[in-house]
């Protein structure tokens, strides 16, 4: 006899099926005994009926448990498996079971909006393409979670307050016009529509859902408001005020605008700007800190600095690389790409938002989410959280690195794709983080000169302030640089800041459109790239200088002073967390380029983190597998976890297993953690996708360009057998076979010379090897007029020698690919020339080889004497300009030669003769 109880078919991860009050008996021999069932049944059950079809199986149901349960139950049924006569015994579970017809989207929520179906960037809406729902916001709307009672408020250009989208959530108390000086937010309307930014960004957040109209926003029951104040000229006070407007009843303040992105210009908030920021953060919501949300590139330690990437995770063109950036959000790209949808003037929609505009508003509209998840999260809470849930996905950044605490982080996206589901997840169970130390570091005011075409480096140790507890900064959330820079142009400065983990932050890029002279004067630059890194250590600032050409190099900079300012924790921000299972992304061992020593100390730091975690443990049993997750588990195995810290592996037919890794066949979704099958020949892949194979099973080929497992490597390619992959050739082979420059067919403009594929050179070129490519032929090989070398395709031509004539037998004549007449041999129906084949022309001399003579222009100077052997040697030209050697010495006999005849000369005469020699 035993007890089986099945997992409930269908369910998603974690559920399982209800245990009902019924039981299933198989008894062997006659039919059960009644004195069996009087005696002990009879106490505990009521006999249903003895199954007739199935001969010998009988249907109890126990009277005195529940009637519905999430566990087996235990009861008296247990001491049938000491009867000898029951061999079977299984308590009965619900079962779920469906009609088999056609139904609607399983994501869909009922959503009646007609642009719905657009939003490509909250849901999955064509079933043809990849999904394009990494930001995960409807599984944050399917948790009851809808932003109620959060208000979020649109600093811009007003918001048209009567939309039929806006109007049901609009709330008066959270808008005001600070250039009308009134409380009518309504922007000024003209015929070319300019200030409809701000009622854009308002429908992302908060546009109502199921009226039939427009879109779905992503806090569709959140209060919207709009402070009009940039309809104007934008001032210091202007900008206070706005972000200073009713801080106890506004959560969340989304702006997406900043200074003139030109490439030149250096701005930032003023002083009344930054004492608004100061206040909203220690008065604002109650204490706990206004929220303020920014587009990227606008960013400070009180902001949060959100970015953009395209559906298919490429950097959009107006994509600004900053290092105070903290996560990012789909937007649009170019024209081709799906567009953004929202609210516009005048009652209508559109799909021409774009940038980092829609962005900011985005994520206001997700932490609305999280705020009603938890209204007690304070405003450094909800930036741990970003940090903490976003994940870099499919984003693509050539500068992905992993810092000192194992979190990656890019220029480009921050520290990834943001994760509203996880967000509302990890926000429900969230535990304040620590109070916030500031650290001020000691100001360095040592002058040190920026050469052009150099990096200066100047370094700090710094103990991070733990002299002074209520400073002590112990792990990083926000580094700051104050410096003042002297400098001719400010464009050429490249600033870069290391931390003692490694981890390299770009301050200040290259700039081709700032030129001015002024430099920097005590300004702030931001990173949060060493988030979580332990703050004490050296700190390196490297300035790279590179001039334009519009400048003089000649004149240097100088960096007159800079300092250091670090905000963190004085204590791990996450100890309160430990023994919960976070939703949150697992930290990695950094992959910079660091001292071993370094990366040996940051391992063991990840490793104890590892060892002191407290696993779930089982109410009735004891601990739970390391692999099972916050929601516990049914036994010690891995295949008995509700839910899984890493990923599930596995469907409900075939059972279900926790894994901290995903086999080969198969990759990991990180926002459904479970291991999902990679496309048909992936060996291991990024993606369900053809095109995201990382290595192929075996008899075929990855294409890495591609990122497809092929029979045959395309043209341009060859089969590298190792490793089974597809190279590239050279660029020059059409085909190649084995390695990249074994070319079989050459591509054109390139001609197969052995394996090799050469270039075509024009005349008077010839092609060198090292490097392999067309050169200009020598006008010479030597400092006398006699060294002047042709040029043949295959190179400089050696032992050839200038001479006035071609020598009898010979006549000059052209050649193709020569610059000049070659002396070639005359036929026997051509007649001989005179003596020495001399020309009429004067002012040329001859290149001859053991085979044949080649004419060379020499000028117009004045004529000199002309040495040279009998007719059958090489005669030569000296002049008092030119000096040169004379091989005469191993000749019977020596002529002397003008440009008038031949002279003889005794042989005692020839010797080496130099510049300005007297021969």
């Amino acid at each position: 006899m035993h007890i089986y109880i099945p997992r409930f078919p269908g369910a998603s991860q974690g559920e399982r099926g209800s245990g009902s009050h019924h039981l299933s008996l198989c008894a062997t021999g006659a039919k059960l005994e009644h004195r069996l069932l009087s005696s002990f049944l009879a106490h505990y059950f009521c006999l249903g009926a003895d199954e007739r079809h199935l001969e010998n199986y009988y249907h109890f149901h126990h009277s005195k448990t529940f009637k519905r349960s999430t566990l087996s139950s235990r009861g008296p049924h247990n001491f049938l498996r000491m009867d000898p006569k029951v061999d079977w015994l299984q308590q009965q579970e619900v079962k779920r079971r469906v009609k088999r017809q056609v139904r609607g989207e399983p994501h869909a929520l009922p959503f009646n909006d007609p642009v719905w179906p657009n939003m490509w960037y909250l849901h999955c809406g064509d079933k043809n393409s990849r999904c394009r729902s990494e930001m995960n916001i409807l599984a944050a709307c399917r948790g009851a979670t809808r932003a109620r009672n959060v208000v979020v408020t649109i600093l811009d250009d007003g918001i048209e307050r009567n939309h039929p989208d806006l109007l049901q959530n609009y709330d008066p108390l959270a808008s005001y016009d600070v250039n009308g000086n009134d409380h009518d937010p309504t922007p000024r309307y003209d015929a070319s529509n300019e200030n409809k930014h701000g009622t854009r960004c308002a429908g992302e957040v908060a546009a109502a859902a199921n009226n039939s109209y427009c879109i779905v926003g992503i806090a569709y029951n959140a209060r919207i408001g709009g402070i009009r104040m940039l309809d104007g000229d934008v001032t210091d006070v202007v900008e206070a005020k706005s972000l200073g407007i009713r801080p106890d009843y506004i959560d969340i303040y989304s702006a997406s605008w900043g200074p003139d992105d030109d490439g030149k210009t250096v701005d930032g908030p003023g002083l009344l700007a930054k004492q608004a920021f100061e206040q909203g953060i220690k008065k604002g919501r109650r204490g706990l800190g206004s929220i303020f949300v920014w587009a990227s590139g606008n960013g400070g330690i009180y902001t949060i600095s959100i970015s953009s990437t395209t559906e298919n995770g490429y950097k959009p063109w107006y994509l600004e690389e900053c290092a105070s950036t903290l996560a990012t959000t789909y937007s649009s790209g170019l024209h081709l790409l799906s567009p953004q949808v929202t609210t516009d003037l005048r009652h209508r929609c559109t799909d021409g938002h774009t940038g980092t505009s829609v962005s900011a508003p985005m994520v206001a509209g997700i932490i609305a989410l999280a705020l009603e998840a938890n209204p007690l999260l304070t405003w450094r809470d909800v930036q741990h959280l970003l940090v903490k849930t976003s994940r870099p996905g499919h984003l693509r950044a050539p500068d992905w690195k992993t810092n000192g605490a194992g979190h990656k982080v890019s220029h480009l996206y921050g520290f990834g794709l943001v994760d509203a589901d996880a967000i509302v997840v990890e926000a429900k169970k969230w535990k304040m983080v620590p109070p916030q130390h500031v650290c001020v570091g000691s100001l360095d005011r040592v002058p040190k000169y920026i050469r052009a075409d150099h990096v200066l480096r100047a370094s700090t140790l710094s103990s991070a302030c733990a002299e002074h507890r209520d400073q002590h900064v112990l792990y990083l959330e926000h580094v700051v640089v104050r410096l003042s820079i002297a400098h001719p142009r400010r464009g050429d400065l490249q600033i870069s800041l290391i931390s003692p983990a490694g981890t390299r932050s770009q301050l200040l890029a290259r700039r081709v459109f700032d030129h001015s002279n002024e430099g920097f004067k005590g300004w702030e630059f931001m990173t949060v790239h060493c988030w979580g890194e332990r703050a004490a250590g050296e700190w390196t600032l490297e300035i790279h200088d590179t001039p334009s050409q519009v400048r003089n190099p000649a004149v240097q900079g100088k960096l007159k002073e800079w300092s250091l300012i670090f905000y963190g924790t004085g204590e791990h921000p996450y100890t309160a967390l430990s023994g919960t299972q976070s939703r949150g992304r697992s930290l990695e061992v950094p992959t910079l380029e660091m001292e071993s020593s370094r990366v040996a100390f940051l391992q063991s730091q990840v490793e104890v983190a590892e060892e002191e975690e407290e696993y779930p443990v089982s109410p009735s049993s004891g601990p739970c597998h390391p692999e099972c997750g916050d929601q516990g588990c049914d036994g010690p195995n891995a295949d008995q976890c509700l839910n899984c810290i890493h990923y599930s592996l596995g469907s409900v037919k075939t059972g279900r297993m926790c894994v901290s890794s995903c086999p080969a066949g198969f990759f990991g979704d990180n926002s459904a953690r479970r291991c999902r099958r990679c496309h048909k020949g992936c060996e291991r892949c990024v993606g369900r996708g053809p095109s995201q194979c990382t290595a192929c099973k075996r008899n075929l080929y990855h294409h890495p360009e591609m990122g497809t497992c092929v029979v045959l490597c395309p043209p341009g390619f060859y089969t590298e057998e190792r490793q089974k992959r597809c190279l590239k050739c050279h660029q020059s082979c059409k085909k190649c076979v084995g390695e990249a420059d074994k070319c079989t067919a050459c591509k054109e403009g390139f001609s197969l010379a052995g394996d090799s594929c050469v270039p075509e050179c024009q005349p008077a070129m010839y092609l060198s090897r090292e490097p392999r490519r067309c050169e200009t032929c020598p006008a010479s090989t030597g400092p006398g007029e006699e060294d002047c070398t042709p040029c043949t395709p295959e190179g400089p031509a050696p032992h050839w020698r200038c001479v006035p004539a071609c020598r009898e037998g010979f006549y000059p004549a052209d050649s193709h690919g020569l610059p000049n007449k070659v002396c070639k041999r005359y036929g026997t129906n051509r007649s001989k020339p005179g003596p020495m084949g001399t020309t009429a022309s004067h002012d040329r001399i001859m290149l001859e080889t053991a085979h044949s003579l080649m004419e060379m222009k020499i000028g117009t100077r004045e004529p000199g004497q002309l040495w040279g052997w009998t007719p059958h040697t090489l005669a030569l030209w000296i002049s008092e300009q030119w000096s040169c050697m004379l091989p005469c010495q191993s000749q019977p006999r020596c002529l002397r030669a003008t440009v008038e005849g031949v002279q003889p000369r005794p042989r005692a005469l020839w010797r080496r003769c130099g510049r300005n020699s007297n021969v």
